[in-house]
């Protein structure tokens, strides 16, 4: 039954850490808790949604959505965030704008899809693999080998690649970047799309894997994700990853041996104990100011 649990765990915490690099990105360049991460989660879900409906067939339909919410994401930054910027507007006021965005992306998807759950199409629906009293789906299998590419890709990105390279540099110094000709309004754009996509790739996993989407499926899964991201030390995409996968455990196994109820409280136990011993997370570094 343990092992079970552990591997029902890390099926979720991949999902988990995944959303959580949405923080994390936005965090590193900006400083900024994006609160509205839990609703484009949401949305990205509701897009694949609505394109299968439409007999778009799976795979497209979330390649799609994925585009989508990429560009929600990139408009939320213009049309409310980057004003903010232009005029030095204190952090919380940022703060409070993505809290406010997040009720309304929440509002329009029950406005138009309705409060009701609805079916998602199964996802990676191959059976079961049967190792002694251990079950695993080949959904289960596929989704953490899906989130762990993701998850390297995105490594990769920041590490290798110049656009990662214009994105360490406006984490570190955004004036003296633009002054080396890194244009810090693309370079955030574009972390916002990055964002998005790992956001509508996680929310289409889950409904695939639950098989259910509705309006404010994102209001406890962000919350998680973001214990998750603090949990291994915002700003870091490591840190997402080990703390997305201790909170999927930790739920699965609270789920099992103390009941229902406690699942979704445990990230927050444990985000307590941690910062607690480790203030700045896991994987997190000193001297950073969290909003």
């Amino acid at each position: 039954m343990i092992g079970q649990q552990i591997f029902n765990g890390l099926t979720l915490g991949m999902c988990y850490a995944l959303l959580a690099v949405g923080y994390s990105l936005v965090f590193g360049i900006l400083r900024l808790v994006n609160f509205s991460h839990g609703s484009i989660y949401a949305f990205g879900a509701h897009a694949a949604f609505l394109l299968v409906s439409l007999n778009f067939g799976i795979v497209p339909a979330i390649l799609l959505s994925l585009i989508l919410t990429g560009l929600l994401g990139i408009l939320i930054d213009k049309t409310a965030l980057e004003p903010l910027r232009k005029k030095n507007s204190i952090g919380i006021a940022s703060l409070i704008t993505t809290i406010g965005i997040s009720n309304i992306i929440q509002n329009l998807l029950t406005v138009y899809f309705g409060s009701e759950k609805k079916t998602f199409p199964a996802l990676f629906d191959f059976g079961t693999i049967s190792a002694g009293s251990l079950q695993i789906t080949w959904t289960q299998i596929f989704i953490c080998l899906i989130s762990f590419a993701l998850m390297l890709l995105l490594v990769l990105l920041v590490k290798k690649t110049k656009a990662g390279l214009a994105m360490r540099g406006c984490e570190q110094n955004a004036k003296a970047a633009s002054l080396m000709g890194v244009n810090v309004n693309f370079v955030i754009s574009f972390t916002f799309f990055a964002g998005g996509v790992s956001a509508a790739i996680a929310g289409s996993l889950i409904s695939g894997y639950y098989q259910i989407v509705y309006p404010n499926m994102g209001y406890m899964a962000g919350l998680k994700a973001f214990a998750a991201a603090v949990l291994g030390g915002i700003g870091s995409i490591p840190g997402a990853l080990a703390g997305g996968l201790l909170v999927g455990v930790s739920e699965s196994m609270a789920a099992t041996f103390l009941g229902s109820a406690y699942r979704d409280c445990m990230a927050f136990v444990i985000l307590i104990i941690v910062l607690i011993v480790r203030p700045n997370g896991l994987f997190g570094r000193k001297g950073i100011t969290k909003v």
